[in-house]
């Protein structure tokens, strides 16, 4: 169970998803001091017109005849300098959009890259939709509550600085009554905001939770109506909505009373400035004169906005930081091991595979695959067999290097797979696996996913010989053909078609096939079947079947059970040695 964070661990957090956020604005430096100083100059701009006000107000009020002669020109410069800050708040305003967006985009990208390079240990056992949701969802919560702060935060401080500093040359006495009050605003923002951050994280993760229920019962909606579901799901899905709604309104309600708190305190500060300095005013016998009264009272006013602006901001600042702690999170998980320094590129690959005395586990908990040798010459085919669960994919993964043995080795061409790079051990296999995956694009695209220079007569080539040229002529356009995500409207037959064009297409020197025919009809499967056996002759080919007639011209058949090769031998050799493999067999020929 998730321990509850405290105030006390919480700011830790805090500081460090910080210190990355700046790290992050490194390459925005330009911008960012750009954006600071058109701040510090809209601000002083902002703080200037009062005063000008105030001399304005002195000549009216003063004694005789009213000069407009001379309040004209204040009114004109007022005026300029109230435009003049505009148009630097319109342009501070679109260099802190390009920094914001930059920043975000800079991070979607790390997340992304580290996605490609994650083990695939780690994507196997999170929810796709909870990984979405980091790079979209709270990069875009991150994105707003960050605009905000260069956009509002900057402004709001140094107009709280600048207007305390106004106040104090002007009359020290009537300043010293907002400093005195400003740290109960402080003091109530900052008590909230350390509530907030906990209430926020945890409505970043429900959200996360449910995008990733959705995508799971999107995909699956098929079995979900077909097993009659239904009712469950909903149940499921409606008790993460109802979390989520509890702790968006938690958050909403805590972080909703910062700004009515700080407009309290704001009303004190102002009510105070007006009081004092009226009272100094009458004292002082004009000295302190109703053109710097109102000076005073529109300063308060400057400098209490922004207060109930950085409230909000706060507020924002603590969604963005909960969800900057989980895109930072997914950015700094530990990458695949990266290819040795000395790491060899396997050329030339003649298809010698040996697995010697290897064992994997996917948890440290329960031992998998123990000793488990063999030896595939060039141009063999091996047959791997066995019931569910018994480790067939698991060798197809250790082969790929999609994880690595726990001990042992795995030899290709007589060097440690571990001691060469991944792209030219991959580059050596052809692999179709039950599972198709199909990218959006064109069915070329599609089939030269592996080799993008085919020529067209390539093309053709591998899809008569794969027998799917008939079905992809009849598309509307062809191989121009554009098909959404996974194949779009294509049958799973159609898919698979495909994905054994793609290997057809490289001609790889060793084939590894993984139910590569599970999903076409009789008929086709035989003429794939004829193809494939074209396609392995004088290649080493690693297949794995469930359906055992279509193994039985292999060179060696390994039989597993419980991640151990249990029997190994010919088809007809392990048939007559009635054993295990036997059982399976007759099994699956055995009258119903």
């Amino acid at each position: 169970m998730r321990k509850k964070q405290t105030a006390k661990n919480r700011m830790p957090l805090d500081r460090g998803t910080l210190k990355k956020i700046i790290q992050a604005l490194t390459g925005y430096r330009l911008l960012l001091a750009l954006s600071l100083l058109l701040a510090l100059i809209s601000v002083a701009a902002a703080l200037y017109v009062p005063i000008l006000i105030g001399r304005a107000i002195d000549l009216i009020a003063g004694k005789g005849q009213v000069r407009f002669d001379a309040i004209l020109p204040i009114l004109t410069q007022a005026c300029a300098i109230a435009g003049g800050t505009a148009l630097l708040q319109w342009l501070m305003g679109v260099i802190n959009n390009r920094m914001t967006f930059g920043v975000v985009r800079d991070l979607r990208e790390r997340a992304f890259e580290t996605i490609e390079r994650l083990p695939l240990r780690y994507l196997d056992s999170h929810a796709y939709g909870e990984i979405v949701s980091r790079v979209i969802a709270d990069a875009d919560a991150f994105a707003d509550g960050l605009l905000l702060g260069f956009s509002q935060l900057f402004t709001g401080v140094m107009t709280i600085l600048g207007t305390l500093v106004f106040m104090l040359a002007i009359d020290w006495k009537t300043g010293l009554v907002v400093i005195l009050l400003t740290p109960v605003s402080l003091i109530s923002a900052r008590v909230i905001a350390t509530r907030t951050y906990r209430m926020f994280r945890a409505l970043s993760d429900t959200r996360a939770e449910q995008t990733g229920y959705l995508d799971e019962m999107i995909k699956n909606q098929k079995v979900v109506q077909a097993f009659s579901h239904t009712d469950q799901t909903q149940a499921t899905f409606d008790e993460i909505n109802d979390r989520y709604a509890k702790n968006y309104l938690n958050a909403t309600f805590y972080s909703s009373i910062t700004n009515p708190a700080t407009r309290f305190v704001n009303a004190l500060v102002y009510a105070g400035v007006a009081l004092i300095g009226a009272l100094t005013s009458v004292a002082t016998g004009g000295v302190f004169s109703v053109g710097q009264l109102s000076v005073f009272l529109s300063y308060a006013m400057q400098y209490t906005k922004p207060f109930n602006e950085i409230s909000g901001v706060v507020t924002e600042l603590q969604n963005a930081l909960a969800c900057a702690n989980r895109i930072f999170a997914l950015i700094e998980e530990p990458k695949e091991q990266p290819d040795a320094s000395d790491a060899v590129v396997l050329s030339n690959m003649q298809g010698n595979i040996e697995l010697t005395d290897v064992s994997f586990s996917y948890t440290q908990e329960r031992a998998f695959i123990e000793q488990l040798n063999f030896y595939a010459k060039p141009g063999q085919r091996i047959a791997i067999v066995g019931p569910t669960g018994c480790g067939k994919t698991t060798i197809i993964n250790l082969l790929m290097r999609f994880y690595d043995v726990t001990s042992g080795a795995v030899l290709v061409e007589g060097t440690d797979i571990r001691n060469m790079t991944r792209k030219s051990l991959r580059s050596g296999y052809g692999m179709v696996l039950q599972e198709t995956w199909l990218k959006a694009g064109t069915i070329r695209e599609n089939i030269t996913l592996g080799k993008p220079d085919a020529t067209q007569e390539e093309i053709v080539a591998a899809a008569k010989a794969a027998r799917a040229h008939g079905f992809i002529m009849r598309l509307p356009q062809g191989y121009d053909t554009e098909i959404g995500e996974d194949g779009g409207s294509l049958s799973q037959g159609q898919k698979q078609l495909l994905c054994i064009t793609r290997v057809m297409l490289r001609l790889p020197p060793v084939l590894i096939l993984d139910e590569a025919t599970s999903s076409i009809d009789t008929r086709t499967e035989q003429r794939v079947q004829a193809a494939f056996a074209r396609l392995m002759e004088g290649r080493t080919s690693i297949v794995v079947a469930h359906r055992l007639s279509t193994i039985r011209e292999a060179d060696v058949i390994l039989v597993m059970r419980d991640g151990k090769v249990v029997e190994r031998g010919k088809h007809e050799e392990l048939l007559r040695q009635n054993g295990f493999y036997a059982t399976l067999y007759n099994s699956q020929f055995a009258p119903s």
